[in-house]
């Protein structure tokens, strides 16, 4: 048997094509390896080889997904790979989405084996956990060394069609595919083991997890708008000319509050973006494209709303993580609670 064929998926980016500037890139097909491929290249040795990269921008493909696939399943099929991969995206959003969705297809069009990996906070593991493998990643591409061999270990199961084992023993995020195996334990007295480990506090893993929904019970309806204050909050990334609290543009460790107190118009004099991630040329030409405060003040003019609450609170939502973004609202609500706001106007990008 000769070397496996592999095709490899990756973004804009790591086709060394540009940045978010050139996230509308078109899909590519280039020969042999590109970017990272060449860290999968190195730990498949002599057993496989990448005959060919796909390079596609981010912005394209979500943006035009039907277009993106009618042109990237023919350049992967003229190539007969025994596997695809795509990425790993890391906690990249619209590369994870990207990477499962182009996955899924060829999986489903062309019964070719396929698998991604990306940080278990990436929208793209709830979109296609349950269709592709997707293997676990840290959260940026610091953890490419890591990423890599695993990524390159587990393609080669896949092409040589053996078997990758349980969710835990592969390291992918949990398909939902259950399989009868034949254990020592009979399964009444495994269970009585791990009730017993649950009731001292020890740990043990259950053979049945079961979904954990994060559910917010919805407000009553304002019925008095022109009374009400209301606050503006952003993950939009809205922030005062030079960024002075130094927000970071991805993984944000913080938010901001500023002080609006008689500003009617965000103009680029004074606001811009520091939100990484998708294109900032026209939030830096209007923040109040992000942050609509012009708009708000005209409202407040009409006695559409009571009033505009002088602070406006801003994080990035780029790759932050769900913990942060919990400890950000629970501290913005506590002070907007004991400043007496009734109403939130929630931004994003």
């Amino acid at each position: 048997m000769g070397k496996l064929r592999v095709v490899h998926y990756i973004n804009q980016f790591y086709g060394g094509v540009g940045g978010e500037e050139k996230a509308d890139h078109k899909p590519e097909l280039r020969d042999g390896h590109v970017g990272p491929g060449q860290a999968l290249l190195q730990q498949f040795g002599s057993e496989a080889e990448i005959v060919a990269t796909v390079v596609c921008g981010d912005s394209y493909f979500n943006e035009n997904v039907d277009e993106a696939l009618a042109t990237i399943i023919p350049m992967v099929e003229k190539h007969k790979p025994d596997v695809f991969v795509a990425g790993p995206a890391f906690n990249a959003g619209r590369y994870g989405m990207a990477c499962g969705t182009v996955s899924k297809a060829v999986s489903e069009k062309l019964g070719v084996p396929v698998v991604t990996a990306m940080y278990g906070e990436n929208p793209g593991v709830d979109g296609f956990k349950k269709d592709v493998y997707i293997l676990k990643t840290g959260d940026s591409a610091g953890d490419m060394r890591k990423a890599a061999p695993k990524l390159a270990a587990f393609a080669l199961k896949l092409g040589k069609k053996e078997d990758v084992g349980s969710a835990a023993e592969g390291d992918y995020f949990p398909r939902g595919v259950r399989k009868n195996i034949f254990v020592e334990k009979r399964g009444s007295k495994r269970a009585v083991e791990m009730l017993i480990k649950k009731i001292k506090g020890e740990k043990f893993d259950t053979e049945f997890a079961m979904p954990v929904f994060d559910t917010v019970a919805p407000n009553a309806a304002i019925k008095e708008m022109g009374k009400t204050k209301i606050a503006l909050v952003t993950s939009g990334g809205i922030v005062p000319k030079s960024n002075p609290d130094r927000i970071e543009s991805s993984s944000a460790s913080k938010f901001g509050k500023y002080d609006i107190d008689g500003c009617m118009d965000m103009t680029d004099a004074g606001y811009e973006t520091a939100h990484g991630g998708y294109d900032p040329v026209y939030a830096n030409q209007d923040a109040d494209r992000v942050l609509p405060v012009d708009v708000l003040r005209d409202l407040e003019k009409e006695g559409a709303i009571g009033s505009l609450y002088r602070y406006f609170y801003t994080t990035v939502g780029n790759g932050t993580s769900v913990a942060n973004s919990k400890a950000f609202a629970q501290k913005i609500a506590g002070e907007l609670q004991g400043d007496g706001v009734q109403a939130v106007i929630l931004t994003s990008t």
